[in-house]
């Protein structure tokens, strides 16, 4: 018999059983489709020298009139800036306050009671005191120990916390004898924005977190959050502007602040601000055609301060202090009145699509005097959360809560071929953590989300907008951008490190880099309908391992047979295929020309894997020898 081509359908499918999938891949990891093959995909590298503090949830990079590049990362306790290697804390303060005799501390501990009339503080906030006198002339809570930035460890009332004394390189510190002042006259307590949630809780009250969480008297009800922490954030010109999901808005200065990284003030703080600028918004956007800032889910003109979840409002063109409509400006609003909340906004080349819980709507800019005008494209739909979806130019992909969604003029269900396997194993508790990202280099969509019991996302699903391709892995992501200012895609990790993708072949989150496990296997494939046996004793393998780095780069082919559908494997053939030099060139690539082996079943299945470091491969077109061998 001649040899058999082995050749495959692009993608995963797992909406059918694998022996139904005959000619086709039915699992992989850390691997990709280009030009109809699978390969595995590029490796990744850190992008900061340090760690943020937080779960980060939201990534954007911007640039100066003098050409720096920043990449904003809100993580549910802090926000940073980066730039070049070096992370900058630039979470706004809400509240300063000037205060005489504050702190007390006892002998022996290291609490120290902070006392400040309606601080408004919640556990694990951010504050930095200054102008703090020493507690005792010998005693180890000196001035230095105090005018610092502290997280606050425990709420005992609205006028007072408690705070865990330190030294400046971070070790604990505990009082003496001597310890007994109060920090004096004239004592700055400067308290950053309120932290969020890095898990979903559904319930406040009773029953709100775990049962013991902390010590008996200690703050169970104070300072309760309900709203996992996500950010939005916009460039408006080389200027930032975050937003707080259900929270405040916030504006920081390039020209302002750049040569200290000062953290950032709130928006309706800015000279000339009017009076009606928004306080609170879900999610905030700079329409590129037009330049007017755009907060969704935000407080009327008329009642600063109560959030309408569906009411959307946009500021003056080309100014961030315009928010106040009149015959004069372009600012105003849209009500929205389908749905019970916007859940998000998406700004695509010509429109900005506005998703609320049950409808989708598109935002266009008319101009004067009406500015913007929206619409409703559909009312049949689902999105998983705020993070979902994605624009490529004019086409907005997202993730509903039971299937994949495409928006190109018109609504529909993406046709998915893993998506089964994606939704059956879904920890909808924790969906808002959910998030999609553009690799527009491999033409891409890249959504992350919490699996099985998982309380943060570890695994991925793909689908390749140009061919039609799914596939799906496991990897550890919070935050996602595609490249543009930045050379290679950014990601953030659960170790709080921000990575470089498609950077390098390895998993650039150890020292030395470690190996990427990619695997990829096919489907059953049988020889007279399954009626025969067959008898393989020959494979001809057809791999590339162009852009390796490693001197003999090689991968793994496993054949499995099996005589049923439902059975066990029953025999394997396992040869790694390794890369030699080329004889003359680049161009012309040796590597192992035939494997010899003996198998023997109604149908098999080719896995190919590596496991190497500095090693990247792409499959061809293998080849089998294979003879019919009977039916017995």
């Amino acid at each position: 018999m001649p040899l058999t081509k082995l050749q495959f359908r692009p993608g995963i499918n797992r909406e059918l059983t694998s022996y139904t999938n005959e000619g086709g891949w039915y699992d992989g990891n850390k691997i990709r489709f280009r030009a109809g093959v699978p390969e595995k995909i590029g490796g990744w590298v850190k992008a900061a020298q340090g760690t943020y503090i937080g779960s980060a949830r939201a990534l954007h990079s911007f640039t100066s009139l003098a050409g720096a590049i920043f990449t904003g990362i809100g993580t549910h306790l802090k926000y940073y800036l980066l730039v070049g290697e070096t992370l900058h804390d630039i979470t706004p303060v809400r509240k300063t306050s000037t205060t005489d005799d504050i702190f007390a501390a006892t002998d022996g501990e290291s609490t120290i009671v902070v006392t400040d009339n309606a601080h408004g503080a919640v556990k694990n906030d951010f504050v930095t005191f200054a102008g703090a006198a020493a507690l005792g002339g010998s005693g180890n809570i000196t001035a230095t120990v105090l005018n610092q930035e502290y997280q606050v460890a425990k709420v005992v009332s609205a006028n007072v916390y408690h705070i865990t004394a330190k030294d400046t390189s971070g070790d604990t510190v505990v009082a003496n004898a001597n310890d007994t002042g109060d920090g004096g006259t004239g004592t700055t307590a400067a308290y950053q924005v309120n932290v969020g949630l890095d898990t979903v809780v559904y319930n406040v009250g009773w029953g709100t977190d775990t049962w013991g969480r902390d010590t008996w008297d200690s703050d169970g009800t104070l300072g309760v959050l309900s709203t996992l922490r996500l950010w939005s954030h916009d460039n408006f010109g080389e200027d930032l502007i975050y937003n707080v999901r259900n929270g405040g808005i916030f504006y920081w200065d390039t020209s302002a602040k750049a040569a200290t990284y000062g953290r950032g003030v709130s928006l309706n703080s800015l000279t000339n601000a009017d009076s009606g600028t928004p306080t609170i918004a879900k999610k905030i956007i700079v329409s590129d055609r037009d330049r007017h800032i755009i907060a969704f889910g935000c407080d009327a003109e008329t009642s600063i301060g109560t959030q309408d979840p569906l009411l959307i409002r946009f500021s003056g063109q080309e100014s961030a202090t315009t928010w106040n409509a009149t015959a004069t400006n372009t600012a105003g609003d849209l009500p929205l009145s389908t749905g019970s909340e916007i859940v998000t906004a998406i700004e695509t080349r010509q429109q900005i699509l506005v998703f609320t819980d049950v409808s989708l709507h598109a935002m266009q800019f008319l101009g004067p005097p009406f500015t913007f005008g929206i619409g409703m494209i559909s009312e049949n739909i689902t999105i998983m959360g705020p993070n979902v979806a994605k624009a490529v130019d004019d086409t907005v992909f997202w993730m509903g809560v039971e299937d994949f969604y495409i928006y190109d003029g018109r609504v529909r269900k993406l046709p998915c071929s893993v998506r089964s396997y994606v939704f059956n194993d879904f920890n909808l508790a924790q969906k808002d953590k959910a998030f999609a990202g553009l690799n527009s280099t491999f033409n891409e969509i890249w959504w992350f989300y919490p699996s099985g019991t998982n309380a943060e996302c570890d695994k991925y699903v793909v689908y390749n907008f140009l061919e039609n391709a799914w596939t799906y892995g496991s990897l550890s992501r919070t935050a996602w951008l595609d490249r543009g200012i930045v050379d290679n895609p950014l990601a953030t990790g659960n170790d709080q490190h921000v990575y470089f993708h498609e950077s390098g072949l390895d998993d650039g989150s150890t020292a030395p880099a470690s190996v990427i496990q990619a695997h990829i296997e096919s489907s059953p494939i049988d020889a007279g309908e399954g009626n025969s046996f067959v008898f393989l004793n020959r494979l001809l393998p057809d791999i590339t391992f162009e852009g390796s780095s490693a001197t003999a780069p090689k991968a793994t082919f496993t054949l499995k047979m099996r005589n049923s559908a439902g059975g066990n494997y029953l025999e394997t053939a396992e040869n790694n295929v390794t890369q030699s030099a080329a004889a003359t060139s680049t161009v012309v690539e040796q590597f192992t020309e035939q494997v010899f082996i003996r198998l023997r079943g109604r149908a098999f299945s080719l896995r190919v894997e590596s496991s190497d470091v500095e090693t990247q491969w792409r499959l061809g077109t293998n080849r089998v020898d294979l003879k019919v061998d009977g039916k017995k």
